[in-house]
């Protein structure tokens, strides 16, 4: 019988009538809740000044960093010197990377592509920089983090069919240079992206092909970027079952409440997003009653509690091992936001504290990771499409012309 690989998924149920998943990921920094939300810490740090004490409390289980900026600065080799980068931030739990890739093709204009890889100014101090699958490797195995992305070309969702053929067909040959490259596959997960935009027939050959390099885990890249939901929606459910069953899936880059319930039913068990913070650090919070602009005058004098419905502290199998196995009615579950007023978070953000920040990003992280750990529990008991009308009825959806971001 072969080793178990670093990182693997266990099914635990279907739900019986959509294609949600309840599982467990394995890894080597412990085993995680899925279907997740993985909170993005671009430089090494949540932004919103979230410490990763804080983010346990709230629930977090793996976090997303960002290899092109963790290689600008410190560096890659610092990193390892002190280390790996669990080490150098302080988190004992998984971290997933990914492969700079989207950063070289959003940052920087003056880039050339070839083959080999993509040449490229740092967005820092200009300096030139070469990105390869090979260097890609190098950095994350250095950085050390439990799941690593492959390279692939980030491009539009509405190019031709031709352009998107070229680039999916690049990424599966830069998918097996990575798999040569990677050093540590005992220690650390490659997963594969699968592109392809809008085209079955491009989708169909990127996850075929992908899916014989019998990688630990598989991501469905190319989406959230710029397609209406429905066209998103539209392409999972072609994607989705290209995908084996016994490994996880990864969909990148979203976070919005009905396409996370939306993926899920489609089988998607992993998440990422920099929405909640980034709106957050602006004053947008997200509430179950949909979306507060906390700046807004309306809210000057509302002492009513930010969101009277959200539970801050998570009660999860981590956190109760955190204090030693107590009953789920015995752990603390007092948060310093639970009981404060719209007024002050308006107050706050008015007067350019930076706790406002931090107390709307924390919320908005914690409200989404608090929506996967309800969907988890409705996939459990076969209820999840009521879940789902209830949480688009309250949240907004079904209102017209809705604004929920």
């Amino acid at each position: 019988m072969s080793a178990k690989p670093a990182v693997w998924y266990e099914h635990l149920h279907t739900e019986k009538d959509t294609g949600a998943r309840r599982g467990r990921l394995h890894t080597p920094h412990g085993v995680f809740e899925t279907p997740m939300f993985m909170p993005v810490g671009t430089q090494g740090a949540v932004k919103g000044g979230i410490n990763t004490r804080t983010l346990k409390e709230i629930g977090s289980q793996v976090i997303l960093s960002n290899t092109y900026h963790l290689w600008v600065r410190p560096g890659d080799e610092l990193i390892a010197q002190a280390g790996g980068l669990h080490r150098y931030m302080g988190w004992d739990q998984a971290i997933l990377t990914d492969s700079g890739g989207f950063q070289v093709f959003s940052l920087s204009d003056a880039r050339k592509l070839k083959e080999e890889g993509v040449t490229f100014q740092n967005h820092v101090n200009g300096d030139k920089m070469f990105l390869s699958p090979e260097v890609a490797m190098r950095i994350q195995n250095n950085l050390g983090s439990d799941i690593m992305m492959q390279l692939d070309e980030a491009i539009p969702y509405f190019e031709t069919y031709d352009y998107i053929q070229d680039s999916m067909r690049r990424s599966l040959r830069w998918a097996e240079r990575a798999q040569v490259a990677h050093k540590k596959p005992d220690q650390q997960a490659l997963f594969g992206i699968v592109q392809g935009a809008g085209f079955k027939d491009l989708r169909t050959e990127s996850a075929k092909e992908l899916v014989g390099l019998d990688l630990p885990g598989y991501a469905i890249g190319g989406l959230s970027v710029g397609e209406s939901k429905k066209e998103m929606n539209r392409v999972l459910d072609f994607t989705m079952p290209l995908l084996p069953s016994d490994k996880p899936r990864y969909l990148m880059g979203v976070a919005a409440p009905d396409s996370l319930i939306d993926s899920v039913i489609r089988g998607v068990d992993m998440f990422d997003c920099v929405l909640p913070t980034r709106i957050g650090r602006k004053g947008t919070l997200m509430t179950k009653h949909g979306r507060v602009v906390i700046k807004n005058a309306r809210y000057k004098d509302d002492f009513s509690p930010i969101d009277p419905d959200l539970t801050y502290y998570s009660d999860n199998p981590i956190r109760r091992e955190q204090f030693g196995g107590l009953a789920s009615y015995d752990l603390p579950n007092y948060s310093p936001y639970q009981n404060l007023s719209r007024s002050y978070l308006h107050h706050l953000f008015n007067a350019n504290e930076a706790l406002g920040a931090e107390i709307a990003s924390e919320h908005n992280l914690r409200f989404l990771l608090h929506l996967m750990e309800e969907m988890r529990t409705a996939i459990e008991q076969d209820q999840l499409l009521a879940f789902r009308e209830r949480v688009l009825e309250e949240y907004g959806y079904n209102k017209p012309n809705a604004r929920l971001f």
